[in-house]
């Protein structure tokens, strides 16, 4: 039986979940901006004293590696190390869209639908992937531009019907629009998708290097240069 704490920071939200046995046990989020490097330990530390458990009864630690913030990531990763390292307990790495499809497919009762999560990636371009509802990738997760008007989906969504989610599909909707579009609004990437994934990972005991490991960003960071004081 295992007990796997799943991280997710990729966004703004900042996730914590922990998973006993592929079941879900706890769950707490803060949809608050900026907050993974002041509170995403004390996240932790409040939700593993909330089920009266302790760090060191942890089998293996969980995080979302990406795409999404390049600062939110490592701070996911860097705080998921640490305790791997301390606790001497394997890391599991969960694509952040993956755990996306699993929670909405979960929920969302369309098992004839694709799923087609979107995160923001600024001006017209979104990272995203399209899978079946029991997540099979028919194109895997990449950065994609949506421009002049034209739907990038035309040919799947002439056949079937296509869930689009995450924060970067409101400002595509207009180009998405179809009669086999579904457009689900307010979907955030949670801790809870990162679990429903990782306890399959951990069976098959398929873990990262917790010296080499890096998270998925897909392009290189842009960093912006402070201005100059006057």
């Amino acid at each position: 039986m295992a007990i796997i704490l799943n991280i997710e920071t990729a966004t703004p939200v900042c996730s914590v979940a922990l998973f006993k046995d592929g079941e879900l046990q706890a769950l707490q989020e803060l949809f608050i901006e900026k907050s993974h490097s002041n509170l995403l330990t004390v996240v932790i530390e409040q939700l593993m004293k909330n089920v009266g458990l302790e760090m060191n009864q942890l089998d293996a630690v969980a995080v979302s590696a990406g795409p999404g913030s390049y600062t939110g990531l490592r701070i996911g990763l860097s705080t998921a190390k640490g305790l791997c390292h301390a606790l001497d307990i394997p890391l599991i790495a969960i694509d952040t869209l993956s755990a996306m499809v699993r929670t909405v497919a979960h929920t969302a009762d369309r098992p004839n639908a694709l799923y087609c999560p979107m995160l923001d990636a600024r001006r017209m371009e979104v990272y995203c992937q399209l899978s079946e509802a029991n997540g099979e990738l028919l194109e895997k997760t990449q950065p994609k531009v949506l421009e002049d008007e034209i739907n990038p989906f035309t040919e799947q969504l002439a056949n079937r019907q296509i869930v689009f989610f995450g924060n970067g599909m409101p400002k595509c909707k207009d180009i998405l629009q179809h009669e086999n579009a579904v457009f689900l609004e307010n979907i955030t990437p949670s801790a809870k998708g990162v679990g429903l994934l990782a306890e399959e990972k951990y069976q098959n005991q398929q873990f990262e290097s917790l010296a080499y490991f890096e998270p998925y960003y897909l392009k290189a960071f842009q960093g912006t240069k402070p201005k100059k004081r006057v």
